[in-house]
């Protein structure tokens, strides 16, 4: 059973393996997207979101800091690709930050900018856009509405008969 266990120990020696991760953060960081094997980008998931709130380097303040301000957390993603790797038959993964450009998912808004939208009228205004009108007042006046309604399609059916 694995109980109080913090980190995978990827079959690597402390050091070598903390190096590695090391340089697998810095690709990410200068990529947005690595494709690594599974366990890998698990254990870089870690480091990952971790480094999006620190000072590291110039493209986390210019780029990936404001991009991620609303965020909470959850800043990467990752994807186990359906192939194995050639060779060793090893699970392959891709790990990406979300909220980029060229994303392969598309990632949910954060919550701040989910509740701006909603309490805006943003999606009034498309569901409007759409068709779809919304009924204002809610309880009695939307049964009302509602009832109307079918009494409009039930009387269209009778006409056609």
């Amino acid at each position: 059973m694995r109980k109080r266990i913090a980190f995978r120990k990827l079959g690597r020696q402390p050091a070598h393996k903390w190096a590695m991760l090391r340089n697998m953060v810095t690709s990410l960081i200068k990529h947005e997207r690595i494709v690594t094997t599974l366990p890998k980008a698990k254990e870089l998931r870690r480091l990952a979101d971790k480094m999006v709130g620190r000072e590291v380097l110039t493209k986390l303040f210019e780029v990936l800091g404001p991009r991620y301000q609303e965020r909470e957390g959850g800043y990467t993603r990752v994807m186990k690709l359906s192939r194995p790797r050639k060779g060793d038959n090893a699970d392959m993964a891709v790990i990406e930050y979300v909220d980029r450009p060229g994303e392969i998912r598309a990632a949910r808004p954060p919550r701040a900018r989910r509740e701006r939208m909603l309490a805006g009228g943003a999606l009034r205004d498309v569901l409007e856009d759409v068709g779809i009108a919304s009924i204002e007042g809610g309880g009695d006046r939307a049964a009302a509405a509602v009832e109307e309604i079918a009494a409009e399609e039930a009387d269209a059916l009778t006409k056609d008969k």
